[in-house]
């Protein structure tokens, strides 16, 4: 069951999945006579119960409860904290608190991952702060300069992995991979909200030649010139990506085919080098691939219409 949950839904139940058992574990059999029992069996029911809601929602979770309960993790480890009995009860928490800060890293952005791992270092340190055992201070701050050192380390190196496995290295615009996902994520919101949206398919015209007649370097610093003066030229919810080759893609969500021929021509400005165009309005029913068959088409049709004049 796990292993079809997406991976932020499937390691977030792993994580209450397998601290209720400890808990539960916990509850069963104590390490101290003054183990909080109770506590430990109450606290393991609920996160199993948050388990078992994870693997139903599914890929249904949204952000907004994906934070919420991974925020309630760090607050159920604050409150076992508290009732530590022993130092090496609440030492042992450390290892919980790097899984936190770990999947925060991993799935958030880095501000939310630091935001969280506060969170569950100041439930954690609270909570031991209340707790009747002396003597953990040492480990335990070990422990809390682990969990943010590693936090931050992991979140800084995934969110650069993140951008290079989205960003196209010549142009800087999102690669093909990146603008589809974004893309396709824009047209089922404007499918659910009535809104219109747009892409375009923009070929560079005549570009061979300039690869051939003065080298592929002059070609790849043209592509770098093309994309950052559209990037400049266009709005912030636009989507500029890499097609392949001289071949870019746009998407501009709220935008109808009116609308979206007024920003095509703002970007047709003092370029170095003519471009062709096509686009397609979404339509009820549209996949992504549709649109992009579309435009294409069009894109294709005005080339041949310009090729037929130029040769009449």
């Amino acid at each position: 069951m796990a292993s079809r949950l997406p991976a932020r839904v499937a390691l977030l139940t792993l994580l209450h999945g397998s601290g209720g058992l400890f808990c539960l574990a916990g509850a069963l059999w104590p390490m101290s006579p003054d183990t909080p029992v109770r506590l430990a069996a109450v606290l393991g029911v609920v996160a199993l119960l948050i388990a078992g809601t994870l693997v139903a929602v599914r890929d249904r979770l949204t952000p907004a409860g994906q934070h919420a309960s991974l925020a309630l993790f760090s607050v159920l480890i604050g409150l076992l904290a508290a009732r530590s009995a022993t130092p090496a009860a609440i030492v042992g928490l450390g290892p919980v608190l790097i899984c936190i800060g770990l999947y925060a890293a991993h799935f958030l952005s880095l501000r939310a991952a630091r935001a969280h791992a506060l969170l569950a270092v100041g439930a954690a340190s609270t909570g031991a702060a209340l707790a009747a055992p002396a003597g953990f201070l040492l480990p335990w701050v070990i422990a809390v300069v682990a969990v943010l050192v590693l936090t931050e380390a992991h979140g800084r190196l995934n969110g650069r992995l993140r951008r290079d496995a989205l960003t196209d290295p010549l142009t800087g615009v999102a690669n093909r991979r990146a603008w589809e996902a974004e893309a396709s994520r824009s047209l089922a919101r404007a499918g659910r909200t009535g809104e219109p949206l747009t892409v375009a398919i923009l070929d560079l015209d005549d570009f061979k030649v300039v690869n051939d007649r003065e080298g592929h370097g002059a070609g790849d610093r043209l592509l770098r010139e093309v994309a950052t003066q559209w990037r400049v030229r266009l709005r912030a919810s636009d989507l500029l990506g890499r097609h392949g080759g001289d071949e870019f893609v746009l998407c501009l969500p709220g935008t109808d085919g009116p609308a979206a021929a007024e920003i095509l021509e703002r970007l047709d400005c003092g370029l170095p080098i003519s471009w062709s165009v096509g686009t397609a309005t979404a339509q009820t029913g549209d996949s992504l691939a549709t649109l992009l068959q579309r435009a294409d088409a069009q894109l294709y049709l005005g080339k041949r219409r310009r090729r037929g004049t130029s040769e009449s």
